[in-house]
């Protein structure tokens, strides 16, 4: 028996992360930074990791910094540490590619279930330059639950309950997928069910079980 034949009662939605998982991962983009500046591996999250809240990234996704100010913030963290880096630089690894079977799972929910966005960005969806096929799949969500719209983050409890109630659910009729552990935890705790998205192949056929139905 195909695991999509015993669906998971009482879903009603279904929320995505953003980069990491619809589109690949930044944190390519800050390891091939890294190695092209000569740092230590993870030298970038382990930046991210001091004062999760209140650091420079948490400040810019909630965008309580500007640019130049996230820049300024986030190399005197860095130094803080013994790194020179170049943030702006840093910053544009932000956008990753489309992972097509994660676009197809995204299109197939949203056929069946609402569907929602809920991602921490620097800067709302609509001012970034993505391509048309970017925005064609940003187009099949219902709601778009960013941080640098909401003005808090994940895995601020806050967010969190904005998505329920944008898409009209109670936390245990949603399902959420991310890439973080840190992000899935307090939605875990209201109800939510998680899958994290190490392999994205592995994370569908998890959404499916949960789903009941196949989304390739």
């Amino acid at each position: 028996m195909a695991p999509y034949d015993r669906p998971m009662s009482g879903i009603e939605a279904v929320l995505f992360d953003f980069g990491g998982v619809v589109l690949t991962s930044p944190f390519d983009a800050f390891a091939a930074y890294e190695a092209e500046a000569g740092l230590p591996p993870d030298t970038i999250r382990s930046i991210n990791a001091t004062d999760a809240d209140t650091n420079a990234w948490a400040r810019f996704e909630r965008r309580e910094v500007d640019p130049d100010e996230f820049c300024l913030l986030f190399e005197a963290e860095a130094e803080a540490q013994g790194y020179s880096v170049d943030a702006a630089r840093i910053m544009e690894g932000l956008h990753g590619t489309l992972r097509p079977t994660m676009v197809e799972a995204v299109r197939r929910c949203s056929d069946r279930f609402r569907t929602g966005m809920l991602t921490n960005n620097i800067t709302p969806i609509s001012s970034q330059p993505f391509n048309k096929d970017v925005l064609q799949v940003v187009g099949l969500f219902d709601e778009l639950i960013q941080s640098s719209v909401e003005g808090c983050r994940k895995p601020e409890p806050r967010i969190y309950e904005i998505a329920c109630e944008r898409l009209g659910v109670e936390p245990g009729a949603c399902v959420f997928l991310d890439d973080l552990g840190i992000n899935l935890k307090p939605a875990r705790a209201m109800g939510m069910t998680t899958i994290k998205v190490v392999d994205p192949e592995k994370a569908i056929h998890e959404l499916e079980a949960v789903v009941g139905f196949p989304l390739g």
